[in-house]
């Protein structure tokens, strides 16, 4: 039975194994995400809250137990938290390719970067909680700013489809 329970975690914290890809697995981890988030904005705004925090709450445990299993802190192959990020990163935005683009770029500056406050939450916090917090900030500040140029700005397309 531990096997099993050891699978399932491995397969979720890589999300489906794309975290094993050996080059830039956050960067795979998060064009992986892209297909849920088009299913999740056909959800209702708040069903897709409620979903992403879902998965920000089972990625802390699945981090935390993958972690002790590999015996690492923040593996690399650990990716539901960029998923996660992306996921907050994508909250009421437009169902554009501007908004998919932008989204993607800009929340992967924040979680490669790490700046401010990002970078000390990723050194302070450990666990599963620390694997998934600095990935929720980056998504919070990249959706922040989103909002903003969605709201000032045709950027991200046409302002009559959001999530």
């Amino acid at each position: 039975m531990n096997k099993i329970i050891d699978q399932i975690i491995e397969c979720l914290a890589t999300f489906f194994y794309v975290g094993k890809i050996p080059k830039a697995p956050g960067t795979f981890g998060t064009l992986a995400a892209i297909p849920l988030w088009f299913v999740m904005t056909k959800l209702n705004p708040i069903f897709y809250m409620a979903v992403t925090f879902v998965i920000v709450i089972l990625g802390i445990f699945i981090s935390e137990a993958y972690e002790r299993k590999l015996e690492i802190h923040d593996s690399k192959t650990i990716v539901i938290d960029e998923v996660a990020g992306f996921l907050i990163t994508m909250v009421w935005l437009p169902v554009t390719w501007q908004s998919v683009v932008f989204g993607f770029l800009l929340f992967r500056f924040f979680d490669i970067l790490k700046p401010g406050p990002i970078k000390l939450i990723d050194q302070k916090i450990k666990g599963g909680v620390g694997v998934m917090l600095d990935d929720v900030a980056a998504g919070i500040i990249a959706s922040l700013i989103l909002q903003i140029v969605y709201n000032q700005t045709l950027w991200l397309g046409a302002q009559t489809q959001t999530l």
